[in-house]
């Protein structure tokens, strides 16, 4: 599917839609994966500088070094695997990189470093943020296909559950 940049352009940056001028930092481009993977997905978008909403884009001859860069930083930083779908787009010399980020069926997905307690991070809005323990496991739930009301309990006793 091509993307129609002039038509991104207009949207604003929210759940599933993010952009930049230019390739965040490692930990922080990472972050911003992980939290579209344990979302609904998402598309980060680097070339595009937000006030004013334009396409700065990224040099031609740049591009191939960056899109290394931005799966080294992936494979490196998170667990389990991601596999982002990068492609470039545009004209002339303002080519924008598209970072499309499916919705991951192996949550929660983490900074190695951090791991999972400290490391999982979800969109909330247009931002990330660190997950707390009850969204992991809702998250683990997911992964197995398991509802909140019928997941099995088996620390507690019969008067915890009466009361």
């Amino acid at each position: 599917m091509q993307m129609k940049i002039n038509e991104i352009l207009k949207q604003p940056e929210g759940r599933r839609l993010e952009f930049k001028e230019v390739l965040p930092a490692g930990v922080n481009l990472a972050k911003t994966i992980l939290a579209f993977a344990n979302d609904a997905g998402g598309e980060l978008i680097i070339g595009i500088r937000d006030k004013p909403r334009e396409i700065i884009g990224s040099p031609e001859e740049e591009l191939l070094k960056i899109e290394g860069k931005i799966t080294n930083l992936i494979h490196d930083l998170c667990a389990p695997v991601i596999s982002p779908v990068i492609s470039f787009h545009g004209e002339d010399s303002k080519r924008v990189i598209r970072i499309q980020v499916y919705r991951g069926s192996n949550c929660p997905y983490y900074l190695k470093t951090k791991g999972k307690t400290e490391g999982t991070y979800i969109r909330v809005g247009s931002s990330n943020r660190q997950a707390d323990s009850e969204i992991i496991a809702e998250l683990e739930r997911q992964k197995r296909n398991i509802s909140f009301d019928t997941e099995l309990v088996l620390d507690k006793t019969l008067v915890d559950l009466s009361n």
